[in-house]
């Protein structure tokens, strides 16, 4: 980790800069809450305060986890998927004969999931889950008998190991790529990604809450305007372009990959907005203050994370 940080000018810069946004974040919080008039908005502030705690705790987090290298990038990645899982299988309805299969799910394939990603096994863990895991739990369900709602069963157990598991995965999975003449900068890829698609969901919630009028899908996202979209991506695109250096890509390479993780983080979080509408409830948990929970978190690298991974083995991995 101190190796990291004394050798790397380029991560040690970024990673001070993020801490130097908490600070003045938090100093811009507490500066609120002190001056607020107490009938003017006050509830906002407080979930703005909220925020700012929850991302105190999750930077440092995913700092500790980036400097101590893919090992333990993955076991924190790892955690995240098993977290996620179960706040979407808490969500939707099971049934007794579910329970051999979820217990497959959490104990051997999200292990292995992650297993075949720290040994770098791209051929592995890019066809697991959605091959043999895929095969292995309609299987499991059939063996218990019970054939009450089955395919809808055995389909939402599919889709939740996909969402939570093997989409995530592919946020460490960025490590394992071999670059030229980016070897041992992995760290920063990935720390590129999060930036990109965590200020894109920051920021566009920033412009809703400034200037939306306009709601994209009220049904599915009362909060998600065409203003906030505009201007949360917008900024976030134009961070991303500005911070190509750290990435193997060039200025117009950076934007166009900042653009493409910013639609699809959007996206994600639109579709997992529907399912939590059709399931009947607001957050998938709540183990983030001022967030919801670890899913509410993350719905936007779920899809973004994987065309990244892609895009960035195919154009740059010889």
């Amino acid at each position: 980790m101190i190796h990291l940080l004394v050798n790397d000018l380029q991560l040690r810069n970024v990673l001070l800069g993020i801490f130097c946004i908490l600070i003045l974040a938090s100093a811009v919080g507490f500066f609120l809450s002190k001056t607020a008039n107490p009938d003017s908005k006050q509830s906002v502030i407080d979930n703005l305060n909220a925020r700012i705690r929850a991302w105190w705790v999750m930077i440092f987090l995913v700092t500790t986890a980036i400097l101590s290298g893919r090992p333990g990038t993955t076991v924190l990645f790892a955690f995240i998927s098993f977290l996620a899982l179960r706040e979407f299988i808490t969500l939707i309805p099971t049934h007794r004969g579910d329970h051999r299969t979820l217990f497959w799910v959490f104990f051997i394939i999200t292990p292995l999931q992650y297993f075949f990603v720290w040994k770098q096994w791209y051929g592995a863990f890019s066809i697991f889950i959605p091959v043999y895991g895929c095969l292995i739990m309609p299987i499991r369900n059939a063996l218990s008998g019970e054939t009450e709602n089955y395919l809808s069963r055995t389909a939402r157990v599919q889709w939740a190991s996909i969402v939570c598991v093997y989409f995530v995965s592919y946020a460490p999975a960025l490590l394992t790529l071999e670059i030229p003449e980016y070897k041992g900068e992995n760290v920063k890829l990935l720390l590129y990604l999060i930036i990109v698609v965590q200020l894109s969901d920051i920021f566009q919630y920033v412009w809703g809450k400034l200037v939306g009028r306009h709601k994209i899908a009220p049904r599915l996202s009362p909060s998600k305007t065409t203003e906030g979209l505009l201007g949360g991506a917008g900024t976030a695109i134009l961070i991303g372009t500005s911070l190509w250096w750290m990435t193997p890509f060039s200025m117009w390479q950076s934007l166009v990959f900042s653009a493409l993780i910013c639609a699809m983080g959007f996206f994600g979080g639109l579709v997992m907005s529907a399912i939590k509408r059709g399931e009947g409830v607001k957050d998938f948990g709540t183990l983030i203050e001022g967030h919801g929970g670890i899913l509410d978190r993350i719905d936007s690298i779920c899809f973004s994370a994987p065309l990244f991974f892609h895009l960035v083995r195919y154009n740059f991995v010889t």
